[in-house]
């Protein structure tokens, strides 16, 4: 099957995670079992890929229609020291009310940037960091990265080539 995204089906990013939805549940990734993630990281403070990330996904989940109730976005902080649940919860709920900020301690956050392999580093009131969104499938394998690049159509259609995998979608 072709992707419009970067296929990394095997290629060990991913993994389990523990940290904090913004409203205030504990989050695992078996919390999410059955469902298309789409994971990406970042602040709320970010003046320009954060937000153009999120308005693309949100567009996406448009796109995708009744489909989207497959799918789960988690907009992972690495700033969990400004982004407080309600920062962090009114952030991505401005895009999607289905999305989900995760946050966790300095620890966790760097974990669960590890297991992406996801850059990012304090640059005195900001951050540098990754650009990209990360696709699971229904069973919890990270399959595919989605470059900032690729249109809401791109992605959708990408996101259902995995829901079919799971007969949900044509």
């Amino acid at each position: 099957m072709a992707f419009n995204g970067v296929d990394v089906t095997g290629q060990g990013y991913g993994g389990d995670f523990r940290l904090v939805g913004h409203d205030g549940k504990p989050r695992t990734a078996a919390d999410f079992a059955g469902k298309v993630v789409v994971v990406s990281f970042g602040f709320t403070h970010c003046p320009d890929l954060c937000p153009t990330t999120l308005a693309a996904l949100a567009q996406t989940m448009r796109v995708l229609g009744a489909d989207a109730n497959e799918v789960q976005v988690l907009f992972v902080t690495i700033d969990p020291e400004r982004d407080t649940p309600q920062v962090l919860g009114n952030y991505v709920t401005a895009f999607d009310p289905r999305f989900l900020g995760l946050r966790g301690d300095a620890a966790a956050t760097r974990q669960m940037a590890r297991n992406f392999r996801v850059f990012y580093q304090r640059v005195g009131e900001t951050f540098d960091h990754s650009a990209g969104s990360y696709v699971s499938d229904a069973k919890g394998r990270a399959r595919l990265f989605l470059r900032q690049s690729l249109s809401p159509e791109d992605m959708a259609y990408d996101i259902r080539e995995l829901l079919s995998e799971k007969g949900r979608s044509p």
